[in-house]
């Protein structure tokens, strides 16, 4: 079976080449079986019936509509940790510039370019920009995943002291954190300890808009807070009052929009968190990776609304993918339907997340479009889908 792929923005090439000879890419959604994207806008957008799968490339989901996948039964994936690497580097880069004033300086001698004297200016005014060092300053690193670890060790190794709160810390995380970041149990520890400020969590109803007067008020006098992970994280007008009574230094901000671009001490930089060529490059070839998983066996990786789901290649013939809600007696349903047809089961896997649920069914015999159907029209099931092997 050739599987069609559409690209709704430009995908690297060291992805897409990834496809085998069993992929097209094609430019109609009417057909496409899969979705690369990264920031286009997908929540009008009607999904053909043949659609399986979509793959962000990036880590950021707002604009994909979850709810409306998950009820279709359409695997959305994303790729947590591939641009890791040039987000952590902007992060650093943000706070040398928010502690050396290495903007103001560059705009300074711009303005000044035309001055045939501004060697001799420069020596006078330089010290209008002169800043401190980070190195022993204290860091707080609100989310320790995939970014805030890296953020939290590259600060650690530069000479700050560091401290990392995330009550969520995966065993991974927690392996890879150096042994010299302080653990905070609270985020008033971070808030009270803490010269510089870096947010590294996704958005949420529990952290949508997580600094703002309350909280800023805990802070110490004078802090730098770095936001490079979602824009709402922040109440912008709580901190646009922060900045300008002073409570707040500077503000280094990822998320232009009318009211960063006037807030004053503020830094923007354009969305460029993820954009160096190895990050577009790593998350091109992790999300065709998990596409490709997916449509040939029907395993699950990084997904952001089913759980993940290792499968080994299937024996038999086809392989039975069921999408459920998470309620009591869907798998008795199901295997009761299969042995009324005389369907024995080699192998079977079963995984659930949150109100949803994912079958994997390995039969000895083939399903049959009225065994599908039967399935199908169980109360609860959401998608049913078979493999065939060729």
């Amino acid at each position: 079976m050739t599987h069609k792929i559409l690209c709704l923005n430009e995908i690297s090439t060291h992805g897409t080449e990834r496809f085998t000879e069993n992929y097209t890419l094609t430019k109609e959604l009417s057909e496409a079986n899969g979705i690369l994207v990264r920031s286009a806008d997908m929540h009008k957008t009607e999904f053909p019936d043949e659609l399986m799968a979509i793959a962000r490339a990036g880590a950021g989901v707002n604009n994909i509509p979850l709810d409306r996948c998950t009820q279709e039964g359409i695997v959305v994936f994303n790729t947590p940790g591939a641009n890791a690497n040039g987000v952590k580097e902007l992060v650093i880069a943000g706070m040398l510039m928010a502690a050396r004033d290495i903007h103001g300086g560059i705009d300074w001698v711009s303005a000044n370019r035309k001055d045939p004297e501004v060697a001799a200016t420069a020596e006078k005014k330089k010290k209008l920009f002169a800043g401190s060092e980070i190195k022993g300053k204290t860091l707080g690193v609100i989310g320790l995943g995939a970014i805030g670890v890296l953020v939290a060790n590259a600060a650690e190794s530069l000479g700050m002291t560091v401290y990392g709160y995330d009550p969520f810390l995966s065993v991974n995380g927690a392996w890879q954190l150096s042994r010299k970041i302080k653990h905070s149990e609270t985020l008033d520890e971070i808030y009270e300890k803490c010269d510089y400020i870096t947010l590294h969590v996704p958005l949420l109803d529990s952290t949508k808009a997580m600094i703002n007067k309350e909280s800023i008020a805990k802070m110490k006098d004078g802090v730098v807070v770095l936001n490079y992970a979602r824009d709402l994280l922040v109440d912008e007008m709580a901190m646009t009052e922060a900045l300008m009574s002073g409570k707040v230094k500077r503000y280094m901000c990822d998320f232009p929009n009318t009211r960063t671009v006037i807030m004053p001490n503020t830094t923007v930089t354009p969305h460029l968190g993820a954009s160096t060529e190895e990050s577009e490059d790593n998350c091109a070839v992790m999300a065709v990776d998990q596409m490709m998983a997916y449509l040939e066996n029907g395993t699950i990786h990084n997904s952001v609304n089913f759980p993940n789901c290792d499968l080994a290649a299937f024996r038999g013939s086809c392989r039975l993918l069921i999408f459920n809600e998470n309620k009591p007696n869907m798998i008795g349903q199901f295997t009761s339907a299969l042995a009324a047809e005389g369907i024995n089961i080699l192998d079977m896997s079963n995984k659930s997340r949150g109100n949803v649920a994912y079958t994997a069914i390995d039969p000895e015999q083939d399903i049959t479009d009225e065994m599908i159907e039967k399935l199908a029209a169980i109360d609860g099931v959401l998608r049913v889908r078979v493999i065939r092997n060729a």
